[in-house]
């Protein structure tokens, strides 16, 4: 794998507020529990878990009628925030164990004040089956973990969270993939911003290594630094049910490795995020496991290194 380090800090988000439902605050207890430290410690990376950010919340920011639980939202996101450009800026690999899609707002805007100081452009592979391209002034539900996208290229200002002079991400050099349920308000604004967004129909028609061969090489051409940002709901249910927000139609277990192979091939990946996993609906700990082997995927193990189960 040709990557900038070898050395990888753990993240852990317990964050759930953004979401609306209790659960994925124990994401990171199960992806440790599933064994994602000693993964990376196996593939000959030195791994140090920072544990998990604690906060409290912020009581600057006003509670906001469309934006629902912004002030715990937003102690996350300044304290991501921060953990993840220190890791980075430490040449260290930050990998973000989540937590709901919110965690975004922060671990990609520390990434982008990183990719600012190195005079680089960040790039942002979206792997979702949602956009989270939504505002409050769009949102359906208030819930913050459909704004993250929105947020971290700077069309959705829910309050001082962050310096509104802040590094953002150009929308143009953000890609996603496995795309299957926008909203209508959403779709405008993703066209408006020019967004890349391929559905599972672009899979369907052009195949994952037909998409991530244009993906990865327009990252390359520009000297990009490129986040990775993986929801449970990007894999199909089937695969991986242990999320709140499933969507028939997703990913396929081949897919989804192909993807991380390609990743790693690049050696573009510079961050990591793990979201929505709620292990209250998953089945005996399958999601989990699924989300270690693929993130095992992304920093180097081939096929002809995975242990052979009994059926």
């Amino acid at each position: 794998m040709q990557t900038p380090t070898r050395s990888v800090t753990l993240i852990g988000a317990p964050l759930e507020e953004g979401s609306g439902r209790r659960g994925a605050a124990m994401g990171p207890a199960a992806l440790r529990i599933a064994g994602v430290d000693q993964t990376l410690i196996d593939l000959g990376y030195d791994v140090a878990d920072a544990g998990d950010v604690q906060v409290v919340p912020a009581r600057d920011l006003p509670n906001h009628p469309k934006a629902h639980h912004l002030r715990t939202v937003g102690a996350f996101t300044r304290a991501l925030e921060a953990s993840t450009y220190e890791a980075a800026a430490a040449g260290r690999f930050p990998l973000i164990l989540g937590g709901d899609h919110s965690l975004s707002m922060g671990t990609v805007s520390g990434m982008a004040r990183h990719a600012a100081k190195q005079g680089r452009p960040l790039f942002v592979l979206w792997l979702d089956a949602h956009s989270d391209f939504n505002t409050p002034a769009t949102s359906p539900s208030g819930n913050i973990h459909g704004m993250p996208v929105a947020f971290f290229c700077g069309q959705a200002e829910l309050a001082d969270i962050l310096p509104r002079d802040r590094p953002i991400v150009d929308p143009r050099n953000v890609f996603q993939v496995g795309i299957r349920s926008v909203d209508a308000p959403e779709r405008e604004l993703i066209k408006q911003h020019g967004v890349n967004v391929f559905d599972m129909r672009s899979i369907d028609e052009q195949g994952v290594a037909s998409i991530m061969n244009g993906i990865l090489g327009t990252v390359a051409a520009a000297n990009g630094l490129l986040h990775v940002s993986l929801d449970v709901d990007f894999l199909d249910p089937d695969l991986a049910p242990g999320v709140g927000t499933t969507v028939p139609g997703g990913a396929t277990f081949r897919e989804a490795h192909l993807i991380m192979e390609m990743l790693c091939d690049s050696g573009l990946v510079s961050s990591l995020d793990l979201v929505e996993l709620n292990p209250f609906l998953d089945d005996r700990g399958k999601s989990a496991r699924v989300l270690v082997e693929l993130t095992a995927s992304l920093f180097g193990r081939r096929i002809f290194d995975r242990p052979t189960r009994a059926a």
